[in-house]
């Protein structure tokens, strides 16, 4: 075993090689009015989050963590309608490309999976969209709940149904918006697709 220097410089790539990437990674619990939120980022940017009822996890210093927070915090007050927190999404190049659409759907706004399809060129790929908004790593910041089906109901949440019309009503509310109207809804999309079929 090294004495001297050679302990100190082991001890240092010991270091660097085991924990350097562990703060590089840190998760964080947040309370929020739809539970328990986990938090992940990197060293630069935001990398989840998802609702979780993980418990016990440390509160990690990190400047992105602290950020994605107190952004957070301003939403659920209403204080707040856009992101500015650094993103990192992975994925593949289809998923990045509806998880970019996501992000153009205006605050309190909702649109069709079919209206999402056309919007990324895969007009007939309902089922694939839908499944690349389902994988969506990042809740709320890329506001997969503002996707719902062209028939008025809610359509599916990786949150529960419950948590995606608590957050479309809170958005409508913050906006002055009157409440979320399936039925009218409905027929907006149906008003919609004809105007681009008929």
């Amino acid at each position: 075993m090294g004495t001297g220097s050679e302990g100190r410089h082991a001890g240092k790539a010991w270091y660097h090689a085991d924990m350097v990437p562990a703060l590089a990674n840190a998760s964080r619990m947040m309370r929020s009015p739809l539970g328990d939120l986990l938090l992940q980022a990197d060293a630069e940017s935001v990398r989840g989050l998802r609702f979780s009822g993980a418990e016990g996890l440390p509160v990690v210093k990190s400047a992105i963590l602290e950020q994605v927070e107190h952004e957070l915090h301003e939403y659920f007050q209403g204080r707040r309608r856009r992101f500015d927190v650094p993103l990192e999404l992975g994925g593949t190049e289809f998923q990045r490309r509806v998880w970019a659409e996501l992000c153009r759907i205006p605050y309190a706004e909702t649109i069709s999976y079919a209206e999402l399809a056309k919007r990324v060129g895969s007009a007939n790929g309902f089922r694939a969209v839908g499944a690349a908004n389902g994988a969506n790593p990042i809740a709320i910041i890329v506001p997969c709940h503002r996707v719902i089906n062209a028939d008025g109901q809610l359509g599916g949440y990786g949150g529960d149904l419950w948590r995606k019309r608590w957050l479309l009503e809170h958005e409508r509310r913050v906006a002055g918006m009157p409440p979320l109207d399936l039925f009218a809804v409905k027929g907006r999309f149906a008003a919609k697709e004809h105007e681009t079929t008929g």
